[in-house]
């Protein structure tokens, strides 16, 4: 395959996944398990995940590895990656995503063998691997938060963990908005330009704050995870559980990465405006 060919294919399957409905569990299901969920907020508030966010952000370009992302990108910097080869990014990415889907489905079976009191420390857990994922697989694409572009590139990946998410199409569509406003303020020099402006409209716009995304994966892995509370049949439930949770992390990063490379390299046009 042509490389433009391969090029043109991975933007017909990222225009499929923006439309695609994002996997929820079933409203007869969700009833169901409804009592127990409310139980799981009490344990585990929204509180708890927005620290493991903060937590997880703060410490990004310690916890994220890239050693073997220059190696395996023959690389001397990251940075080199924007512009080399989308398939050897979408090699590693993919690494990267079946690793983490390993760890997932790992911790969910300890954390979900013991019932209720595993989720106390399984919903963190998977909050900051969530994190770490999405940086990670940003790595593959060139894109590292450093000390230069630490605010910008984080509210990208806070942007990816709510679009992963998110609970209906139209939320999903709106934070794919916002993504995409990002990626071009970022592309045009011009994120600095506007907060030194005070120029917040935009910005307030495009970012997802942690608060907003702490709600976001608290409803998400609430009903997620309520039969994951049944001791003994936990394990494999929570084994199933985080691996979904996670293999929609790693696709919304993989797919939003994907769009802002082809964008940087003038592959397809922005699909956002940063005039206002």
């Amino acid at each position: 395959m042509k490389q433009s060919d391969y090029l043109m294919q991975q933007y017909a399957l990222i225009k499929a996944w923006e439309n695609e409905e994002p996997g929820v569990v079933s409203k007869t299901f969700g009833k169901l398990l409804s009592p127990v969920g409310k139980l799981i907020s009490v344990v585990v508030p929204e509180k708890v995940i927005e620290s493991a966010i903060n937590a997880a952000n703060a410490a990004a370009q310690y916890l994220t590895d890239t050693a073997d992302v220059l190696r395996d990108g023959n690389v001397e910097s990251i940075e080199e990656l924007r512009t080399k080869d989308l398939k050897l990014c979408d090699q590693m990415a993919d690494s990267v995503h079946n690793w983490a889907v390993g760890i997932a489905t790992a911790e969910g079976v300890a954390g979900g063998f013991v019932g209720l009191p595993g989720l106390v420390a399984d919903i963190p857990f998977i909050t900051t691997l969530a994190l770490r994922t999405i940086h990670k697989i940003g790595v593959c694409y060139g894109y590292v938060a450093d000390a230069n572009n630490e605010e910008e590139e984080k509210a990208f990946v806070l942007g990816v963990l709510a679009t992963a998410n998110a609970s209906t199409l139209g939320e999903k569509a709106s934070f794919i908005l916002g993504l995409k406003q990002i990626s071009l303020l970022i592309q045009r020099n011009a994120w600095k330009k506007l907060a030194e402006m005070g120029t917040a409209n935009l910005l307030a716009k495009s970012i997802v704050s942690v608060r907003q995304a702490a709600k976001l994966i608290g409803v998400n892995l609430t009903k997620r995870k309520a039969s994951q509370s049944i001791p003994f049949i936990g394990g494999a439930v929570g084994a199933a559980l985080n691996a979904s949770f996670i293999n929609d992390i790693a696709w919304a990063a993989r797919r939003s990465y994907q769009r802002r490379w082809l964008e940087d390299n003038k592959v397809i046009e922005p699909e956002a405006s940063v005039d206002e």
